[in-house]
């Protein structure tokens, strides 16, 4: 514990980090995204100590389960994209602790056994920190905390057949992970997770497809880690509301001649 609060000590950064919520519906793409901008940024090759930018998962924030709750998850009946299903109280204090500049001890959770392991991931600071989950805007004291919200919107049907894929190699049968997702998770994001798409700054349709999106958020990182940050902790403007899409919006039509697809936040779902 020594050793982790000396390099908080030695590694914080001279200002907060810009936090960034990435949200979206079970298999958008919301990792890919995150880890397409650790890619641009040259970020992925640099040690975790050293990392300007940062991304953690809200899948890490799920509850320890009860005996019960457990039996019912490996037979496919617990509702994972329930609100209730996250620990808000531990991810809110994490998000917290983060923004304060320090070192934060991240719990991993197996998807396998439905169960919370030892063993944990210790985020160090970092200018830009990338926070992705499937209801990430849910809870407003959470969303709040977010300088920049995107919202991954990608097809219905791509996203199942990348979840199929996915929870199969988890072991799962096609028949359990089918059920799962017409009792679960297809009600729980029309209910939870798609309402939260208003909240978002930028919509970025088709996910790390849409490298025209990613490269304006890249772009935008960038100033940040050159020095611009200062201008946001200065001033919200810019960032929250329409001067930050007005910003985007312009670069785009310029970006290769084009407007890139990505909606306004008022637009209905």
């Amino acid at each position: 514990m020594a050793s982790a609060e000396s390099s908080s000590e030695v590694e914080r950064p001279k200002h907060h980090p810009f936090l960034i919520g990435v949200s979206g519906g079970t298999a958008s793409g919301k990792s890919t995204v995150c880890a397409k901008i650790m890619e641009l940024l040259g970020q992925n090759k640099v040690d975790h100590r050293q990392r300007k930018v940062a991304i953690i998962s809200q899948d890490s924030f799920y509850r320890v389960l009860t005996t019960d709750q457990k039996s019912k998850a490996l037979k496919g009946h617990y509702n994972f994209d329930h609100p209730d299903a996250f620990d808000n109280e531990l991810m809110y204090q994490t998000l917290k602790d983060i923004v304060e500049g320090k070192v934060v001890e991240v719990p991993t959770y197996d998807f396998v056994t439905h169960s919370r392991l030892q063993e944990r991931i210790t985020v160090y600071p970092a200018d830009v920190v990338l926070f992705e989950g499937i209801l990430v805007f849910y809870t407003q004291e959470v969303r709040d905390m977010f300088h920049m919200k995107l919202f991954v919107d990608t097809d219905s049907d791509v996203r199942l057949s990348r979840r199929v894929l996915r929870d199969m190699k988890r072991g799962r049968d096609l028949e359990q992970i089918l059920t799962q997702y017409t009792t679960f998770v297809k009600p729980a994001f029309e209910e939870f997770c798609l309402p939260t798409k208003k909240y978002a700054d930028v919509i970025i349709p088709r996910g790390v497809d849409n490298m025209v999106a990613i490269n304006l958020i890249v772009q935008h990182i960038q100033d940040i880690l050159s020095g611009d940050i200062c201008k946001w902790q200065r001033s919200s403007v810019g960032v929250h509301g329409r001067s930050f899409k007005r910003v985007i919006s312009d670069q785009a039509d310029t970006l290769a001649g084009k407007r890139i697809s990505m909606e306004p936040s008022s637009r209905p779902h």
